[in-house]
C-alpha cells in the first residue's frame, strides 16, 4: 500500500480528528490522486487551505502525490507575507460580497447592517450557493464544511463562532473588514441598498409621532421598507461600538 505523510498546521486541526492533530500521520493514497483530494478525505475543505508544502516545496492543489511524499498544509498567514510562496490562494476578492448558508442569518443581518452585500435565505441548499458563489464571486460563509468542498467554490469560510457576535467578530477579522464599514446603506431584511426619501413620501406609511419626531428617512430600493434614526437605529450603534470596542480590548491582551 503506497503512503504518504500529512501535517495540517494551527486552526486547520479544527477539521481532525483529536488523534492527528498537531502531529503528522500516514495516508494511503490511491493512483493518481491529488493533493487536493487528499486534504479533503481528510475534513479540510480547500478554501481552508494557503499554503501546501511537499518535502518542502510549495505546489498546487493539482500535484499528483508520491510514495513517500511528506506534505504540510497550512492555513492563512496573518503575520507574514509568504506571497513567493503560494501556489493555491485564488485572487481575492476586491469588494467582498458573500452568501450566507442557512445556519448563518443572524450573521447576515450583520453584516447587511455594516453595509456587507451578503445574500441569504433559508430556501438556499449546497449546490444553489455553490452556483450564486461562483456566478458572482462570492465568498461563501457556512457552518457546514462539506459545503466548502464544491469545486466551484474558490473563496470560503468556515466559520468556528457559535453566537453570532462572535461569527460577526470572526468574519471581519478574517477577511479584513474593519475598514470598510459603511452602516446602514442596506436593507436588513433583503440586502438591496437603501435611498434617501423625502418625509412627504412616507407620511401615511410611518406612525404619525415618528413623522412628527423625525425628518430624514431612508428607504429600500427593493423592499421598500423604511428606516429611520429612531430607537432601533440607536441600539444598533451601540451594538457596533460596544462589540468592535470588545474585540479591540481583547486584541491587547495577547
Amino acid at each position: 500500500m503506497t503512503e504518504i505523510r500529512l501535517r495540517f498546521y494551527e486552526e486547520l486541526g479544527d477539521f481532525l480528528p483529536p488523534v492527528r492533530r498537531k502531529r503528522e500521520f500516514p495516508y494511503s493514497i490511491g493512483d493518481r490522486e491529488t493533493v487536493k483530494h487528499a486534504i479533503e478525505a481528510c475534513g479540510v475543505p480547500h478554501t481552508e487551505v494557503e499554503l501546501i508544502l511537499v518535502n518542502g516545496d510549495s505546489v498546487g492543489f493539482d500535484y499528483q502525490l508520491r510514495e513517500e511524499d511528506r506534505i504540510s498544509v497550512y492555513p492563512q498567514f496573518e503575520a507574514f507575507d509568504i506571497t513567493p510562496l503560494l501556489r493555491v490562494r485564488e485572487r481575492p476578492i476586491r469588494n467582498p460580497r458573500f452568501v450566507a448558508d442557512v445556519h448563518l442569518g443572524a450573521l447576515a443581518r450583520y453584516l447587511r447592517m455594516l453595509g456587507f452585500d451578503t445574500l441569504y435565505e433559508e430556501s438556499y441548499r449546497d449546490a444553489h450557493i455553490a452556483a450564486i458563489s461562483a456566478r458572482e464571486r462570492r465568498m461563501v460563509l457556512t457552518r457546514d464544511r462539506d459545503l466548502l468542498m464544491h469545486k466551484v467554490i474558490t473563496h470560503g469560510r468556515f466559520v468556528r463562532a457559535l453566537r453570532p457576535r462572535d461569527q460577526l467578530l470572526e468574519v471581519v477579522d478574517a477577511v479584513d473588514l474593519t475598514g470598510s464599514f459603511s452602516p446602514f446603506t442596506r436593507c436588513m431584511e433583503c440586502n438591496s441598498e437603501l435611498v434617501r426619501i423625502s418625509k412627504d413620501h412616507v407620511q401615511h406609511r410611518v406612525p404619525p409621532d415618528t413623522l412628527e419626531a423625525f425628518t430624514k428617512f431612508s428607504q429600500c430600493s427593493t423592499c421598500e421598507r423604511v428606516y429611520w434614526r429612531g430607537s432601533h437605529y440607536r441600539r444598533m450603534c451601540k451594538f457596533i461600538a460596544a462589540t468592535f470596542a470588545c474585540n479591540e480590548n481583547r486584541a491587547g491582551t495577547h
